[in-house]
C-alpha cells in the first residue's frame, strides 16, 4: 500500500486508515499498514491469549492476527464480511481482525489530541491519541500496547543496557514519546543505564516549547540540553517536525536529535535523514539506542 505522505518531509501531517470495530470507527498511521485483505481462517494456538485467533499463511509468510473486537468489547454486524488490516511496525508483521474498513483520511497531527483522562469507555488506556475531523472524532489506536499486552517480550529489548563508567548527571536528556507505557519503560531504561536527568513530554509541540525555551539562556546550547529522543507519531507535532524545527533553528541545530519509533524502515529512514535527524532507532531495539548515547553523548 503506497502513501504520498511518506515521500514528503516535516509538513506535520499524516494520513489515518479509519476502519470499524463493531459499530465504532477507529485510525492507524497508513505507515503501518501493508495491506488490507478479506477474513480468512486461522490456526489456532493453544494456550494463548483470548484475543489472539491464530496464524495464516499468505504467501507463505506466517502472520499473527489479533481480534479487535475481543480487545474492544465489541461485536461485528456482519462477520461474513470482517476483514484483516495487515501491518508492520516494531520489525514485525500482525493481523488486525476488524468489522470494516471506511476509507483513508489526510489530517494535521494539530487536529489529534490526547484522550481525556476520565474516558470511560474502557479503551481509554490503549488509545493514544483523538482525530477531529469535521463531523466526526475517531480514536488512534496504541498498537504497540495491544500487541506487548499479548507478548511482553515485544515491548523492549533491553539487552546490553547496563550502566558505564563516568558521571553522566551532567547529560540532559529530552522525551518526546506519546504512549504512557512507551514512556515509561524509555525513562526507566535510561534511569538504569545512569541518566538521571531526563525531561519527558507526550507530544512534539510541548517538547518544541520545552527545547526552544533554552535559546534565552545563552552560551552552549549543548550544555542546556544533551539529546532529544523523540518518537515519530504524536499529537500537535510528530517528530519529523519537531525535528525539522530544531534543525532549521541556528542555535538549537547542534542539539542531535535520535528518532526512536516503531516505524523506522526504508522510507521512513529517508524522511527521519531530510529532516535532519542525526539517528534513527527501531523500537523495541532500545539497547542499541542507549549504547549510541553512551558513545556519543
Amino acid at each position: 500500500m503506497e502513501s504520498n505522505i511518506l515521500l514528503e518531509s516535516g509538513t506535520n501531517e499524516l494520513e489515518v486508515l479509519e476502519f470499524m470495530v463493531g459499530t465504532q470507527s477507529f485510525g492507524i498511521n497508513i505507515a503501518k499498514v501493508i495491506e488490507i485483505m478479506n477474513y480468512q481462517p486461522m490456526v489456532p494456538v493453544p494456550d494463548s491469549h483470548p484475543a489472539f485467533e491464530g496464524v495464516f499463511t499468505p504467501r507463505d509468510k506466517v502472520i499473527s492476527v489479533i481480534n479487535l473486537h475481543t480487545i474492544l468489547h465489541k461485536e461485528s454486524p456482519d462477520p461474513e464480511h470482517d476483514l484483516l488490516i495487515i501491518c508492520h511496525f516494531n520489525g514485525k508483521d500482525v493481523g488486525f481482525h476488524v468489522s470494516s474498513v471506511k476509507g483513508i483520511q489526510r489530517i494535521s497531527w494539530e487536529d489529534i489530541e490526547k484522550p481525556p483522562a476520565m474516558a470511560g469507555d474502557g479503551t481509554h488506556n490503549i488509545a493514544t491519541g483523538i482525530a477531529k475531523f469535521k463531523d466526526r472524532i475517531v480514536l488512534i489506536l496504541d498498537f504497540e500496547k495491544i500487541v506487548s499486552d499479548m507478548d511482553p517480550s515485544a515491548a523492549f529489548d533491553t539487552s546490553g543496557v547496563v550502566p558505564t563508567d563516568g558521571d553522566k548527571s551532567s547529560k540532559h536528556i529530552v522525551i518526546a514519546e506519546d504512549s504512557p507505557f512507551l514512556k515509561t519503560l524509555i525513562v526507566n531504561t535510561l534511569h538504569n543505564a545512569g541518566y538521571q536527568n531526563v525531561v519527558h513530554f507526550d507530544n512534539g509541540k510541548d517538547a518544541w516549547d520545552y527545547v526552544s525555551a533554552h535559546k534565552e539562556l545563552g552560551g552552549n546550547i549543548l550544555n542546556e540540553i544533551s539529546c532529544v529522543i523523540s518518537d515519530i507519531e504524536m499529537p500537535k507535532m510528530d517528530g519529523h517536525h519537531l525535528t525539522k524545527q530544531i534543525k532549521d533553528d541556528p542555535v538549537l541545530k547542534s542539539i542531535p536529535v535520535y528518532l526512536f519509533s516503531s516505524l523506522i524502515n526504508d522510507q521512513m529512514r529517508i524522511k527521519g535523514e531530510s529532516v535532519g535527524a542525526d539517528g534513527q532507532f527501531s523500537k523495541p531495539q532500545i539497547g542499541q539506542l542507549i549504547q549510541y548515547l553512551n558513545e556519543h553523548i
